[in-house]
Parts: structure tokens; sequence; C-alpha cells
């Protein structure tokens, strides 16, 4: 009975979790009411900066959400921390590998020229690079590894069950909002390559953190990447 009860406040507390992630831009109307802005003037390049602040308000909220857990999850994650760094870099390179596999047929078969939301992002980061740095690098990975991998891994205690759904949903969510033909759903399969690795990563270790090191190291390193290609 403890057990249907745990299952079911997992389930509704995860479904809380998701509705405030894809809700979040409203927190975006906090600094424009604070602030008096112009909603018809706003800037690109203040765009990103409200939506790095409504991530910030995500980072808060979800923090203490999960504020008990995440602390006995991160203590697992310390005390075997290079294990856990070693198991979370060998699922990352597999998950890269299918990834960039995926990739080149896709752009091969298709002539798609690439994942439009990774084309968005590009844009970003050409608008304000450093705060993309932060706010890309650690601040989205953090959120996104509690929206996808923590309610999940709460709800689904099956291995190959948790995996294929972070591996899907993960992979749909970032294509469904930019998504123009039915070509573009098929970049579900390399950004779920990560959900997925990133999620086997999780289950190894039982930790967040594990993954969360991993899914900030690749969006850090591939955000400062962009940068570095830009300026150079």
């Amino acid at each position: 009975m403890e057990d249907k009860k745990d299952l079911l406040k997992n389930i509704l507390k995860g479904v809380l979790v998701m509705i405030i992630f894809f809700e979040s831009y409203l927190f975006q109307y906090i600094p424009i009411f604070l602030f008096k802005l112009d909603v018809k003037k706003i800037s690109y390049s203040t765009n990103v900066l409200l939506n790095c602040f409504a991530n910030l308000v995500l980072v808060v909220i979800f923090s203490l959400m999960y504020k008990k857990e995440l602390f006995q999850e991160f203590k697992k994650f310390k005390s075997k921390l290079f294990d856990n760094i070693n198991i979370a870099f060998n699922c990352w390179v597999v998950g890269l590998f299918i990834m960039i596999i995926s990739n080149v047929l896709i752009n091969m078969f298709f002539k798609t020229g690439g994942a439009a939301n990774e084309q968005a992002v590009q844009k970003m980061i050409s608008s304000l690079p450093w705060i993309m740095l932060i706010n890309a690098g650690i601040i989205a990975p953090f959120n996104e590894e509690i929206v996808f991998r923590k309610t999940l891994r709460n709800v689904f205690k099956n291995k190959y069950v948790f995996v294929f759904l972070s591996f899907f949903i993960f992979g749909l969510v970032h294509v469904l909002g930019s998504a123009t033909s039915w070509v573009d759903y098929l970049y579900i399969v390399p950004y779920g390559a990560l959900g997925g690795a990133f999620a086997l990563a999780y289950y190894k270790t039982d930790s967040v953190f594990t993954s969360m090191f991993m899914h900030m190291f690749h969006n850090f390193s591939l955000t400062l990447f962009s940068i570095l290609l830009a300026i150079f």
C-alpha cells in the first residue's frame, strides 16, 4: 500500500514538474512587469536574458521540490566520484557516437542542413555568447536532468523502460517546437541518443548528478566551441 502511495506521489510530482517546465516562459513576465518593459520592443538579446532568468527560477523551484533527494544523490555521486564520472563518460561516448552517426545519415539522405532547434540555439549563442555559456552549459542541463531523468526514474524502475522513455521524450521535446516537416522528427534519434545515455548513467550510479555532470560537460563544451569558432 505504501509503495502505491509513493508511486502516485512521484507521478503527481513528476506531472507537476513537467507542467512547470513547459510553462516556464511565464516567469519571463516577472522582470518584464518589474522593469515595465514593452514586450513589442524587446530585443533578441533581451529575450535571451529573459530566458536565462526563467531557467534560474526553475533551478530554485526544482531544488526546493527535490531538496532531500538531491542531497542524498549528491552524496552518492561524491562518494564514488571518479567511478561515477567514468560511467558517465562511457555512456556519453556511446550516446555521442549514435548522435553523430544518425545526424550524418539524416543529412545525407534528406539534405536537411541540420535540426531547426540547433539553428535556433546557435542564433542565441551568437547574440549573447557568454550568457548562453552559463544558460545552455550549466543552468539548462540541471533543469533538464530533473525533468527528463529524475521524474522518470522515480516512476519507472525498470531499466529498459526508463532509458527508452528518457530517449524518446528527451528527443521529442527537442524537435517538437521547431519541426516544420516529418523529416524534422527524425532528429528525435540524435537528440534522444544522448537522453538515453544520460538515463543509463543515472540508472547505473543511482545519482542524477552523474548524468547532470555529463550533460553539463557536453553542453558547456559545445557552446564554448561555438563561441571560440565565431571569435577565431
